[in-house]
């Protein structure tokens, strides 16, 4: 939601509120063009964030995982999911867990309740779950 990225919403922290079950980081201002208020532009200052396993997971869908830009968000912070950082970091999370499920014979889901070990294989490839301390974008 906007509220959780906004630097608006956020007033004094260096960062998005974080997600227990983060898979990765982004960065950059919501930008969105046109809005759906007839407006041509939206540019909206937003706190480095997480992105959440729980954006990957389809609610009702089983063994279907995203891969860059259509994960579980709004439109108005899809502005800034949509970047190809954030894309990148979204599908190799994916990935690594099509491979961590099939690994362990699981499913997204059963992950998703208790992702503890996937983020151990993640943080273990490199990939960081959270920023240090920044300031808005």
């Amino acid at each position: 939601m906007e509220s959780d990225v906004s630097s608006a919403e956020n007033d004094g922290l260096d960062r998005a509120p974080g997600f227990d079950d983060s898979v990765g980081i982004g960065a950059y201002r919501i930008d969105l063009h046109p809005s759906t208020g007839g407006d041509l532009y939206l540019d909206l200052s937003t706190l480095p964030f997480q992105i959440s396993l729980g954006a990957l997971v389809p609610i009702r869908t089983r063994n279907l995982l995203p891969a860059c830009k259509n994960i579980g968000t709004t439109h108005i912070t899809n502005g800034c999911y949509r970047l190809h950082p954030v894309e990148w970091n979204i599908g190799e999370s994916a990935g690594f867990l099509a491979g961590f499920c099939i690994l362990n014979k699981t499913e997204p889901h059963a992950v998703a309740e208790n992702p503890s070990d996937f983020q151990r294989l993640l943080r273990s490839q490199g990939i960081p779950l959270q920023w240090p301390e920044l300031r808005a974008l």
